[in-house]
């Protein structure tokens, strides 16, 4: 099957929900990187964890803004980020679960609510995607 290029007239819905997932993980990013030593006592993970995060989260929100920024949003690149989104909120569960970083309860907290915001942006940039390619 070919992939159908998004035209600029129906991908305004998926842009935003691109860029609002750029926007939110960029500031998450950032914060972990600048007040790791705090949010590692509030949060329960090691500093340099956290600022590992950071610029993990820092670089991701700056690829899914090129995608977003794009005059044709490619489908492909939109699949890679709801993929990804998918396995960071898999990953957070999982690690709530396990108690492998050794969250506080705030930490636990933290991240499961953070994991239902990620799910929640991969389910607008799915429909933002199927919205793209419908009349």
């Amino acid at each position: 099957m070919t992939a159908v290029p998004v035209t600029t007239d129906r991908m305004k819905f998926l842009r935003l929900a691109l860029a609002t997932d750029a926007v939110v993980t960029g500031g998450n990013g950032l914060i972990y990187l600048a007040f790791a030593g705090p949010v590692s006592t509030l949060l329960g993970p090691d500093a340099g964890l956290l600022r590992a995060i950071g610029g993990f989260l820092l670089a991701y929100g700056a690829a899914v803004a090129l995608v977003a920024g794009h005059r044709t949003i490619s489908p492909a690149a939109t699949k890679a980020v709801i993929a990804a989104n998918v396995i960071w909120t898999l990953g957070s569960v999982a690690s709530v679960v396990t108690g492998a970083i050794g969250f506080t309860t705030m930490g636990a907290v933290w991240a499961i609510a953070q994991a239902l915001v990620v799910a929640g942006f991969a389910e607008l940039q799915i429909i933002g995607l199927r919205r793209s390619r419908t009349n």
